[in-house]
Protein backbone atom coordinates (compact mmCIF):
# COMPACT_ATOMS: atom_id res chain seq x y z
CA UNK A 1 0.00 0.00 0.00
CA UNK A 2 2.81 2.37 0.86
CA UNK A 3 4.48 1.59 -2.49
CA UNK A 4 1.28 2.53 -4.36
CA UNK A 5 1.02 5.78 -2.41
CA UNK A 6 4.67 6.67 -3.17
CA UNK A 7 4.15 5.93 -6.88
CA UNK A 8 1.03 8.12 -6.96
CA UNK A 9 2.81 10.92 -5.13
CA UNK A 10 5.78 10.72 -7.53
CA UNK A 11 3.42 10.83 -10.52
CA UNK A 12 1.67 13.87 -9.06
CA UNK A 13 5.01 15.61 -8.52
CA UNK A 14 6.10 14.82 -12.08
CA UNK A 15 2.80 16.18 -13.42
CA UNK A 16 3.23 19.46 -11.54
CA UNK A 17 6.81 19.83 -12.82
CA UNK A 18 5.84 18.91 -16.39
CA UNK A 19 2.85 21.24 -16.64
CA UNK A 20 4.75 24.00 -14.86
CA UNK A 21 7.47 23.74 -17.52
CA UNK A 22 4.89 23.96 -20.28
CA UNK A 23 3.43 27.14 -18.77
CA UNK A 24 6.90 28.65 -18.43
CA UNK A 25 7.66 27.91 -22.10
CA UNK A 26 4.35 29.43 -23.20
CA UNK A 27 5.00 32.52 -21.10
CA UNK A 28 8.06 33.22 -23.28
CA UNK A 29 6.03 33.27 -26.51
CA UNK A 30 3.65 35.60 -28.33
CA UNK A 31 1.42 35.15 -31.36
CA UNK A 32 2.38 37.26 -34.36
CA UNK A 33 -0.21 38.23 -36.96
CA UNK A 34 0.76 40.36 -39.98
CA UNK A 35 -1.37 41.35 -42.98
CA UNK A 36 -0.18 42.87 -46.24
CA UNK A 37 -1.33 43.26 -49.83
CA UNK A 38 0.20 43.23 -53.31
CA UNK A 39 -0.54 42.74 -57.00
CA UNK A 40 -0.08 38.95 -56.75
CA UNK A 41 -0.72 36.28 -54.14
CA UNK A 42 2.99 35.43 -53.94
CA UNK A 43 4.01 39.06 -53.44
CA UNK A 44 1.32 39.57 -50.78
CA UNK A 45 2.51 36.44 -48.94
CA UNK A 46 6.14 37.66 -49.07
CA UNK A 47 5.10 41.09 -47.78
CA UNK A 48 3.08 39.56 -44.91
CA UNK A 49 6.08 37.30 -44.10
CA UNK A 50 8.37 40.35 -43.96
CA UNK A 51 5.88 42.17 -41.70
CA UNK A 52 5.76 39.14 -39.38
CA UNK A 53 9.57 39.17 -39.11
CA UNK A 54 9.53 42.90 -38.29
CA UNK A 55 6.84 42.37 -35.66
CA UNK A 56 8.84 39.53 -34.09
CA UNK A 57 11.90 41.78 -33.93
CA UNK A 58 9.83 44.49 -32.21
CA UNK A 59 8.60 41.90 -29.68
CA UNK A 60 12.21 40.79 -29.08
CA UNK A 61 13.32 44.34 -28.32
CA UNK A 62 10.26 45.15 -26.20
CA UNK A 63 10.65 42.02 -24.07
CA UNK A 64 14.43 42.31 -23.84
CA UNK A 65 15.02 38.91 -25.41
CA UNK A 66 18.48 37.99 -26.69
CA UNK A 67 16.92 36.15 -29.62
CA UNK A 68 13.55 35.30 -31.14
CA UNK A 69 12.50 32.21 -33.06
CA UNK A 70 9.37 31.84 -35.18
CA UNK A 71 7.20 28.79 -35.79
CA UNK A 72 4.35 28.85 -38.33
CA UNK A 73 0.89 29.25 -36.81
CA UNK A 74 -2.44 29.38 -38.59
CA UNK A 75 -4.27 32.51 -37.45
CA UNK A 76 -7.60 34.08 -38.34
CA UNK A 77 -7.30 36.16 -41.54
CA UNK A 78 -7.32 39.87 -40.75
CA UNK A 79 -8.72 42.10 -43.53
CA UNK A 80 -7.45 45.70 -43.79
CA UNK A 81 -10.67 47.59 -44.43
CA UNK A 82 -13.18 46.04 -42.05
CA UNK A 83 -15.84 48.55 -43.14
CA UNK A 84 -15.65 47.08 -46.66
CA UNK A 85 -14.95 43.45 -45.69
CA UNK A 86 -15.45 42.79 -41.98
CA UNK A 87 -14.47 39.10 -42.16
CA UNK A 88 -12.83 36.65 -44.52
CA UNK A 89 -14.91 33.49 -44.85
CA UNK A 90 -13.31 30.11 -45.61
CA UNK A 91 -14.72 30.07 -49.16
CA UNK A 92 -12.81 33.31 -49.96
CA UNK A 93 -9.41 31.82 -49.13
CA UNK A 94 -7.11 31.02 -52.04
CA UNK A 95 -5.53 27.58 -51.87
CA UNK A 96 -2.94 26.42 -51.19
CA UNK A 97 -1.92 28.28 -48.06
CA UNK A 98 1.65 29.59 -48.08
CA UNK A 99 3.62 27.86 -45.32
CA UNK A 100 7.30 28.54 -44.66
CA UNK A 101 9.64 27.51 -41.86
CA UNK A 102 8.59 30.64 -39.95
CA UNK A 103 5.04 31.65 -40.96
CA UNK A 104 1.68 30.30 -42.10
CA UNK A 105 -0.07 32.64 -44.55
CA UNK A 106 -3.66 32.57 -45.79
CA UNK A 107 -4.54 34.72 -48.80
CA UNK A 108 -7.69 36.02 -50.51
CA UNK A 109 -8.68 38.42 -53.26
CA UNK A 110 -9.06 41.92 -51.92
CA UNK A 111 -11.84 44.42 -52.53
CA UNK A 112 -9.66 47.53 -52.65
CA UNK A 113 -6.34 45.80 -53.46
CA UNK A 114 -5.75 42.76 -55.72
CA UNK A 115 -4.49 40.23 -53.11
CA UNK A 116 -4.24 40.21 -49.32
CA UNK A 117 -2.47 37.72 -47.03
CA UNK A 118 -2.32 37.31 -43.27
CA UNK A 119 0.78 35.52 -41.98
CA UNK A 120 0.82 34.00 -38.53
CA UNK A 121 3.58 32.71 -36.28
CA UNK A 122 4.47 31.95 -32.71
CA UNK A 123 7.42 34.08 -31.62
CA UNK A 124 9.45 32.70 -28.71
CA UNK A 125 12.60 33.96 -27.07
CA UNK A 126 14.50 34.51 -23.85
Amino acid sequence: MLRVWKAGFALLGFSVLFFGAVQTADAGCEIVKATNSADSKAAAARAAYANALQTAEQIRRRRGWKYVTLRPRKVKPDPFWKAVRPVVTPDMLLKPDVVTRKTYAQCWKGVVVPYVCTAGATACGN
